[in-house]
């Protein structure tokens, strides 16, 4: 049965296993590790919008947040596995969910911000209905494309170690190791272990070393956790301890609560057009750079760099925003942990449909998705960053015209914490250069470079426009 359905049967033929050198074992690891790596938005992007107030000073449910930030990456990421056919999960974005907490709903309330978000996914579906997103992509030089991937395979690997801990904010200094320059704590050490032991895993090419070194590092610290005392802040978001229960109730209370217009009437049209600007230009460029890094980290690109199906994708990207909006979990969008999955194997949208899946069953099961600690799945990102840094092979160095903007664009995503900024510095030096020796970029980089001044700038248009 197993040989019937990876070579030839119902599930090779609707997936391309076979073409793309996979099979349906690599892609349930692959799906598995990139939950795990990725399931801690269910805890986070509650903690983030439930934190916040609207204008009127209301709050939403953190319990109807959690039950509705899963059913948004539920459904998002098994379209994506059903239309796009890549392994890219999708979630509440982090930075666009601060974007609604703390610049939208101050103005405005929480169904006018979340309306702003639906006009958001429908503003990027149209411009991948158009073509015009695509072209877009396709008009980024191949150089800048592996720079992309590169930068952020720097940033995933930065997020593993701040979310474990391993490094942290400086004092005369922007990072530290650890805390005040010294490792310490048993959250650290699960961190540690978990890291060597995957790499050991890894090189040695054991089956399902990412997941099983997870499992492990996740075992470690449920037994550390209930035999030491550690502070519950010094695990993060999740700490590793068994439920009380397993299952719990999901709450829809938030499904469907929006007003997509009213933010402009509350809020000031200028108001709100900034804040539907700014959402616009983090979900387009970063969604872009993290399908462009992944797709080629995954081998899917064609020899002229574009990724296959992009056009669905890319709608499917729009259309979780969409969801996020319809749920009021924030904007959905490509999530770079599904790196973690890609390294493990995963190679075709069958991997989505088990993330998918998973997502679903915490809509029962949230007790079980809060054992593994940012400790245990960290070392995923760290590893599978070094593996996307090989991209840098691929770039001509001695090309300055092209190491420069590729070098920004690397450095810049870890450096600034945003994949949008990376794209952004990388496209700009680009047309720059370009337009110093006498040679034109193209309409498409010149009307991109354009964009992404006016995003660097977006403070200084609202103070111009006297907007607070």
């Amino acid at each position: 049965m197993t040989t019937r359905l990876e070579a030839g049967g119902p599930l090779d033929r609707f997936f391309d296993l076979t073409a793309r050198r996979t099979t349906v074992a690599r892609e349930v690891r692959g799906g598995v590790t990139t939950f795990v790596a990725m399931a801690y938005i269910i805890l986070l992007n509650p903690i983030i919008l439930g934190g916040a107030t609207d204008v009127t000073g209301a709050k939403l449910s953190i319990p109807q947040l959690t039950t509705m930030t899963a059913l948004a990456a539920a459904i998002s990421t098994i379209i994506m596995g059903l239309v796009g056919n890549a392994p890219l999960a999708l979630a509440s974005g982090l930075g666009i969910n601060a974007v609604i907490a703390f610049q939208a709903a101050p103005h405005m309330t929480w169904p006018q911000a979340m309306g702003l978000v639906v006009l958001e996914g429908v503003i990027i579906v149209i411009l991948a209905v158009t073509g015009l997103r695509e072209r877009i992509m396709n008009a980024i030089p191949l150089a800048i494309k592996h720079a992309i991937a590169a930068g952020i395979g720097a940033f995933i690997a930065l997020i593993g170690m701040v979310d474990s801990g391993f490094v942290s904010k400086g004092e005369g200094t922007p990072l530290n190791l650890g805390t005040g320059g010294h490792l310490t704590g048993w959250p650290v050490v699960v961190f540690v272990i978990g890291l060597l032991l995957m790499i050991v895993l890894y090189v040695r090419r054991v089956p399902g070393a990412i997941l099983l070194s997870i499992a492990v590092a996740t075992v470690l610290a449920v037994v550390i956790n209930s035999n030491a005392t550690i502070a519950a802040k010094a695990w993060g978001t999740v700490v590793p301890k068994l439920p009380s229960k397993l299952v719990s109730t999901p709450d829809f209370g938030l499904l469907g609560k929006v007003d997509l217009f009213g933010g402009f009437g509350r809020a000031g049209v200028l108001t709100a057009l900034v804040v539907l600007f700014t959402l616009v230009l983090s979900g387009f460029f970063d969604a872009m750079g993290t399908i462009l890094g992944l797709t080629e980290e995954a081998g899917l690109l064609d020899e002229e760099g574009r990724v296959p199906r992009l056009g669905r994708i890319l709608a499917v990207d729009g259309l979780s925003a969409i969801t996020g909006g319809l749920t009021s979990s924030s904007a959905g969008t490509v999530f770079v942990e599904s790196a973690a999955g890609i390294g493990e194997g995963a190679r075709t949208g069958l991997a989505n449909i088990v993330t998918g899946i998973l997502f679903a069953l915490t809509l029962f099961l949230t007790p079980i998705a809060a054992v593994v600690p940012a400790q245990a799945a960290a070392p995923a990102l760290v590893i599978v960053g070094a593996l996307m840094m090989t991209q840098v092979a691929k770039i001509a160095w001695s090309d300055l015209d092209i190491a420069i903007p590729a070098f920004l664009a690397i450095v810049m995503m870890p450096f600034t914490y945003s994949i949008t900024n990376g794209v952004g510095a990388g496209v700009i030096a680009y047309t720059v250069i370009q337009t110093a020796r006498g040679r034109w970029a193209g309409w498409l980089l010149w009307l991109i470079s354009v964009v992404f001044v006016a995003y660097f700038g977006i403070t200084v248009i609202e103070r111009i426009f006297g907007i607070s």
